[in-house]
């Protein structure tokens, strides 16, 4: 049996999975906010519980390493790369917008392309996009969406657009005779499953030591001002 742990904290949804040789046995999830660290070590021990099996029977975790929140990938990553290395097991990682763009083709089973649109602030967004089998068409990156960032998506024949960063961008990309959106697709651990099992079985496993998560923009620390 093979059985693997999965972790999904980039964003607002704090969402745990745990599979048995591919099949998902168990699924928890919550998006009300960043309730990551009230939550995820509770998920985790309710889904080993409800599985019936011991953290000792797992063959692996795997977490979504980004882009996303600092600090839901923090929280994701440091609690999967703890509890790899008490249980002296691998580290799988997925990257969060790969992981959006297999739900979307799960859902609507075409042969287009998928453009996962992550919420940074105001108008940017964490973005990449993919074909339908999940090959890297553009580099990750945080774009400011405006007129002529938009038209670099005129390249592609049909795409959808899903995440909870499309509908600042809807306005700007449904005139175009390409673009479809999908509503409601979010990083979900559920939707791991299958692309964790083809990473164990692969063997494409993290080194513990070094893995981070994938913040993609370094991080700010404002300072309060001084009250005059």
């Amino acid at each position: 049996m093979i059985y693997l742990l999965n972790i999904e904290t980039a964003t607002t949804v704090c969402s745990v999975s745990i599979s048995n040789n591919g099949e998902l046995i168990f699924s928890r999830e919550l998006n009300e906010g960043f309730t990551h660290a009230e939550n995820l070590h509770l998920f985790i021990e309710q889904g080993l519980k409800e599985s019936g099996i011991k953290a000792k029977d797992l063959s692996a975790i795997a977490v979504s390493k980004g882009p996303g929140s600092y600090t839901g990938l923090r929280i994701g990553v440091s609690t999967a790369k703890g509890l790899a290395y008490a249980l002296n097991i691998p580290l799988i990682s997925i990257d969060t917008l790969q992981l959006m763009a297999f739900a979307a083709f799960e859902q609507v089973q075409e042969e287009a392309f998928y453009c996962p649109m992550i919420d940074a602030r105001r108008m940017e967004i964490y973005t990449a996009v993919y074909d339908w089998k999940l090959n890297s068409q553009s580099a990750v990156e945080a774009l400011i969406v405006d007129e002529n960032s938009s038209t670099k998506f005129n390249a592609y024949s049909k795409i959808y657009y899903l995440g909870d960063g499309m509908p600042k961008c809807k306005s700007l990309l449904e005139t175009r005779s390409n673009a479809a959106f999908i509503e409601n697709i979010y990083p979900s651990a559920k939707n791991m499953v299958k692309l964790t099992f083809n990473k164990f079985q692969a063997k494409t496993f993290e080194n513990l030591a070094y893995f981070e998560p994938f913040y993609l923009k370094d991080f700010m620390i404002l300072k309060k001002k001084d009250k005059i």
